[in-house]
């Protein structure tokens, strides 16, 4: 019963669409930040990973590994922007790139995310 108070009730009405239009802004920006950063872990992880297997494995596949990957997740790389070194006992693999993110056409901002994963 109170709610429907609240409804019929012009205040009560104006505050509900509003809560609603600032709780859809928040999950509007959550979405668009959160899809970057997800890329970032998910390539950090699996390059741990690709450095991981790749101490027995040449240099250019874990390069062509991370690369695949990259281009699963749709991230701008090149293969020439993955720099895998090999020691003895370690793979260290190295990139980096800038992803652009558009809110609404009003604003952009541009995150620069690098990975630096030895194993």
């Amino acid at each position: 019963m109170r709610k429907t108070k609240a409804l019929n009730n012009e205040s009560g009405f104006i505050k509900f669409i509003f809560v609603m239009l600032v709780l859809a802004c928040i999950i509007y920006v959550g979405i668009k930040l959160g899809i970057p950063y997800y890329k970032y872990s998910a390539l950090k992880s699996d390059s741990r990973e690709i450095a991981r297997i790749s101490v027995v494995q040449p240099v250019d596949r874990a390069r062509t590994l991370v690369y695949e990957r990259a281009q699963e997740l749709n991230i701008p790389l090149e293969e020439g922007d993955i720099e895998v070194h090999k020691t003895k006992n370690t793979v260290r693999i190295i990139t980096g790139w800038s992803d652009t993110v558009d809110f609404l056409g009003i604003y952009q901002y541009t995150f620069d995310f690098n990975v630096n994963v030895e194993e």
